[in-house]
């Protein structure tokens, strides 16, 4: 039976779970797999910029690769080793108009054979595990059947791991936002799918919004993925750790405040490299989501963020007028 240490993750977002996010997420649980964004072969191979890039604090950390073509999908994968990922993540679930352009998301799942390719090849190239993330069908092919064509393929080929996203993707008909609430979540085919491959370690995705559904889920599946709530309710996280039996902590838990503070050193820092301190605080806007301040903390990043050049001053302003019940919105903007 193949072992996977890792009981929660946070999903993979396109223009969401860059590096700053993950870098901010790290500090708020220790024992969570991060996923890069999605991030495509050509741009890997072809592009100008450094797609690979990460802070080390980030461990561990995956990269969720979008390609179809073995041989690219393994020198990216060896690639993503070299630079010490600890995983590497085909992405089978996203149903946009772009990726399925690009002959790679959900409409791999009616490519069995494509994937196990892919699968195949990565895990002949790399020693890290190689994993791979998807639906639960496309448009009408959503029957077990259907299911199973894929995943069996895959689970023959070696996959290390999957990832199963609990509703079908729509390709057409639907925008990706709409298809990640219609339609309605089938966790009960998730079970069956853990049934199947008992010896393959299954994380379940989509809808789950608190740690008691989490730790429910966990009563069915290996793992659990949680996606826009962790970013919107990052605070979340932080009770993930004591869910992994060798979780000690070494050091003392950090409240809401000291976290925000513990991210100026790396916000000056993106800022001297010729960065906007947006980059980084667009992803603590839920930080302080559902406590008292927490919407005036909102607003002073929003306002003063886009356009600030000094990292302390920004995020000691942003908790003195979360903390401050005189000072009002219209302060900031006279």
């Amino acid at each position: 039976m193949k072992s996977y240490p890792f009981k929660t993750s946070v999903a993979p977002m396109l223009d969401w779970t860059d590096r700053h996010c993950r870098y901010f997420h790290r500090l708020l649980t220790q024992q969570t797999m991060l996923y890069t964004e999605m991030v495509t072969t050509g741009a890997i191979l072809y592009g100008k910029q450094d797609f690979l890039a990460y802070h080390d604090s980030e461990h561990p950390v995956a990269l969720q690769l979008g390609g179809s073509e073995a041989d690219a999908m393994a020198r990216c994968a060896e690639l993503a080793q070299q630079r010490g990922y600890d995983e590497v993540n085909i992405n089978v679930g996203c149903p946009s108009d772009r990726v399925q352009n690009g002959s790679f998301g959900a409409c791999l799942m009616a490519e069995p054979r494509s994937v196990a390719s892919c699968v195949k090849a990565m895990k002949k190239a790399v020693d890290i595990p190689v994993t791979v993330k998807t639906r639960l069908g496309i448009d009408e092919q959503d029957s077990d059947a259907f299911l199973y064509g894929f995943l069996d393929a895959v689970v023959d080929a070696g996959v290390d791991q999957l990832t199963l996203h609990a509703r079908k993707a729509w390709l057409k008909g639907l925008s990706p936002k709409e298809n990640r609430e219609i339609p309605e979540l089938q966790y009960d085919r998730v079970y069956a799918a853990k049934k199947r491959y008992p010896s393959v370690p299954i994380a379940i995705n989509g809808g789950i919004k608190s740690l008691e559904q989490v730790v429910q889920q966990l009563t069915q599946v290996d793992s659990v993925m949680v996606g826009r709530e962790a970013y919107q309710n990052p605070w979340l996280l932080t009770q993930f750790d004591d869910l992994t039996c060798d979780s000690v902590m070494q050091h003392q838990p950090l409240d809401r405040e000291q976290v925000a503070r513990k991210m100026i050193p790396y916000i000056a820092a993106h800022i001297a490299q010729g960065g906007r301190a947006w980059h980084v605080v667009r992803h603590m806007l839920g930080l302080f989501q559902a406590q008292k301040g927490g919407k005036k903390w909102r607003q002073y990043l929003s306002i003063k963020g886009p356009k600030a050049q000094h990292a302390e001053q920004l995020i000691e302003g942003a908790i003195s007028f979360k903390n401050d019940s005189v000072t009002q919105l219209a302060d900031l903007t006279n």
